[in-house]
């Protein structure tokens, strides 16, 4: 509940794969502030990665010791002064980086590649969704459609956002055979929607079994391809010899790279998106001679997630399929265990009805 002297349960990483759950006092508003009750939040690879293993982390990655979970969803319970689109009871996903709201990046939509001091992201910087509720900007709340539900939001919140948004940035299109290497949930995503979005042949490279099984059985992804010395080899066949007209590297290691661009059609384009690892090219061979354009993408912007919500809709593909566990927030700690053995698909923490 809230109001004065009300507190509510928060899950906090204090590194070295523990989860610490706190009592805290439940926040209220502030101008241009919405209080959400979480009904869901996932657990992203970024979490993994840089905070809960180890806290790596510095500039954006940097975490200061909050309430964890960069991918809520909920239902607004209370409002501050001054808000002017969002309203008590609207069903709302959080886009998990908050900016100035001044430069060019923020102005467009991107306040992920906010460099202001004032940028701080949800779950790293400011308190984040893997608690009863949570404190966010209203400029940062994205409408969820009734069609649509709170585990379905919480995927859009990074993981479906982020797909989609390298789909977007590589102009897929039916005509386009897709190769994701990597099929962890940011990898299933990008499968379902280069579907959704026309490509007929979408194939799945990953080094685990369990993994390649959940996307072919998710109908992510029409082939799997183990990630071994013959995988290259296995994609020429599939298309010909020719490669696929788009790439997406979602393992963030050095050999998924190198395979994705490897694989990669001539004139075709490969997009980097997983976190970590390098990418090294001899360019001419690589690049240069093929004509290949290879793109970073980073997260989403605020108006390319409220498109991708819009079009799951008209679509009718709801991202939660991908989940394949899910914890009560008094679990946290099993739940980010589950999520760090890297088998299955997305791990959320749902809480509510």
């Amino acid at each position: 509940m809230t109001g004065p002297g009300a507190d509510m349960c928060g899950a906090f990483l204090p590194g070295g794969r523990r989860v610490d759950l706190r009592r805290v006092p439940v926040p209220s508003p502030g101008h241009r502030q919405v209080l959400v009750e979480v009904r869901a939040s996932g657990i992203c690879g970024s979490d993994l990665r840089a905070i809960y293993r180890e806290h790596l982390g510095r500039g954006p990655e940097a975490y200061r010791d909050v309430i964890a979970g960069h991918e809520p969803c909920g239902v607004i319970v209370e409002t501050g002064s001054g808000c002017g689109r969002f309203a008590v009871g609207d069903r709302v996903v959080i886009y998990h980086i908050a900016g100035c709201g001044l430069c060019v990046d923020c102005r467009t939509g991107s306040m992920v590649s906010c460099t202001s001091p004032l940028r701080a992201a949800y779950g790293w910087q400011r308190d984040g969704g893997h608690a009863d509720y949570l404190l966010v900007e209203e400029n940062t709340c994205v409408s969820l459609p009734d069609e649509l539900t709170f585990l379905d939001g919480a995927c859009v919140a990074c993981g479906f956002g982020t797909a989609y948004e390298a789909l977007c940035r590589a102009g897929v299109s039916g005509g386009d055979a897709v190769l994701v290497t990597g099929v962890g949930p940011v990898g299933l995503a990008v499968g379902l929607l280069a579907h959704a979005l026309g490509s007929r042949l979408v194939v799945g490279v990953d080094a685990s079994p369990e993994r390649l099984a959940l996307a072919r059985e998710l109908g992510a992804v029409d082939v799997g391809v183990d990630a071994g010395a013959d995988s290259l080899a296995a994609v020429a066949e599939l298309t010909g010899g020719h490669g696929c007209e788009v790439s997406v590297d979602c393992s963030g290691s050095t050999a998924g790279r190198a395979g994705a661009l490897a694989a990669t059609r001539r004139e075709g384009r490969c997009v980097l998106v997983g976190e970590g690892g390098r990418l090294e090219v001899d360019a001419s061979p690589s690049l240069i001679h093929p004509r290949i354009t290879v793109t970073g993408s980073w997260v989403t912007t605020l108006w390319r997630m409220e498109e991708l919500v819009e079009r799951l809709v008209r679509w009718d593909l709801h991202p939660e399929r991908t989940v394949t566990d899910q914890f009560p927030l008094a679990a946290a700690e099993a739940a980010y265990r589950s999520a760090d053995e890297g088998r299955r698909g997305k791990v959320a923490i749902v809480m509510g009805s």
